[in-house]
């Protein structure tokens, strides 16, 4: 292995195959056009491409591969929702997110970590009751925990009573877990570009052509394609691409933001999370304490950094684990989140014809990329919608059958 590395460094040319699709003139027409290049939109192209046979597929992003909320999210899984309809999609995105890594052959760097949610009432200890019971039925692994149970799993978890909020009970989900976010959209975006999809970066969409009711082609800073079908799929920014094409959507944009600190030796294995006190921390392979929360309380298309949400994180955080007291931040970031009016995400058809929908994710977008890029595939290839992501159509809006997940937050907004 040695003199092969040494080989290989000093080598004239380089051995290794490009990853992605090499920078290309975009061709006049494609088969689908898809808007956005995170874990979602490479996602898609992947099972296009692989189990459709769909190639002539144009995959683009107005800055680089990944680099929009898959680069800014906390990379959690999970699957421990509230409604029947929730828990079942995400259940079988946690499935597919356990062979990911021999999908590719490409290490995504899947932790199968355990997640537990604090309660500190009366009235979250009978909302956990209930979320365990769905779950159960449903075939996920969660469990209403008590406190011995908790100091067990948790350690160094504060769990004193004479604290601001003591810990009365929680909700443990075994089958919570966390992956690399770039690795997940690199594994999808250097399989589809293997059998052929176009990855067009720094390529924004600027219009979008419908002509009786119908997408027929796309207009970006480097060109206008027709196109036989688009997916959109940018998360933040959804509200503004789907106005591209006359489509409204109830979406409202809130920055939300995250930190980690400077890395420590392992202590903690499980995600710890408190909608009580808004925050969630765990450990990453290399160290770190990630710290995430709700999202900011007003609108805006923003991923700037506050101090006024770092000072909010460090309160809860050290509510919990007063230990990283002495910590140190490594760094602050925001992503935008996509909310809607139920907590759960738009898929499907849209009014214009050809035109579909992947938005409205707010704060579940990560977990759900395998089982997206599955039924959307799905759904682009056959013209039909799949069962398990019928519930989430945006017709559900107007015919008053929201599907409520706003009590299955990790940290609430």
């Amino acid at each position: 292995m040695p003199f092969g590395l040494l080989k290989y460094g000093l080598s004239r040319d380089y051995p290794a195959k490009h990853h992605f699709t090499p920078a290309t003139e975009l061709k006049k027409h494609y088969d689908v056009v898809i808007i956005g290049a995170g874990g979602h939109g490479t996602a898609i192209a992947y099972n296009l491409a692989k189990y459709h046979g769909i190639t002539n597929v144009a995959v683009l992003e107005k800055s680089y591969l990944g680099g929009g909320n898959t680069a800014r999210n906390t990379a959690v899984i999970r699957s421990n929702y509230l409604t029947e309809e929730g828990v079942e999609f995400y259940r079988e995105s946690v499935k597919l997110y356990n062979n990911l890594s021999n999908e590719f052959n490409y290490n995504v760097m899947m932790e199968n970590r355990g997640q537990l949610t604090l309660a500190h009432s009366d009235a979250a200890i009978r909302s956990f009751r209930w979320r365990a019971e769905v779950n159960q039925h449903m075939g996920v692994r969660s469990e209403l925990v008590d406190r011995q149970t908790i100091a067990e799993l948790v350690p160094n978890l504060n769990m004193s009573e004479d604290s601001r909020f003591p810990i009365m009970a929680g909700l443990w989900h075994a089958d919570g877990a966390t992956a690399r976010h770039d690795a997940v959209a690199w594994g999808y975006a250097k399989g589809a570009c293997e059998r052929g999809v176009e990855l067009h970066q720094l390529t924004e969409v600027e219009d979008i052509e419908v002509t009786q009711g119908r997408v027929t082609a796309v207009k970006t800073n480097r060109g206008r394609v027709e196109c036989a079908a688009v997916v959109q799929a940018v998360a933040g920014a959804s509200s503004v691409v789907a106005k591209k094409a006359g489509i409204r959507l109830p979406i409202h944009c809130y920055p939300l933001q995250a930190m980690v600190t400077q890395p420590y030796k392992p202590i903690l294995t499980p995600h710890v999370s408190s909608p009580h006190v808004h925050v969630y921390v765990h450990q990453t392979s290399r160290g770190e304490f990630v710290i995430g929360g709700g999202s900011d309380p007003y609108p805006l298309y923003h991923t700037r950094a506050t101090l006024d949400q770092r000072e909010s994180l460090s309160a809860a955080a050290l509510e919990l684990f007063p230990f990283l007291s002495q910590a140190r931040m490594l760094r602050q970031w925001a992503g935008t989140t996509d909310m809607t009016p139920d907590y759960s995400p738009i898929m499907g058809l849209s009014p214009v014809e050809n035109y579909y929908l992947d938005a409205g994710w707010g704060t579940w977008g990560f977990k759900a990329t395998p089982i997206c890029g599955v039924t959307m595939a799905e759904l682009v290839a056959t013209k039909k919608v799949p069962d398990i992501i019928k519930p989430f159509e945006l017709e559900r809006f107007y015919n008053y059958e929201q599907i409520n997940e706003a009590g299955a937050t990790a940290a609430s907004h």
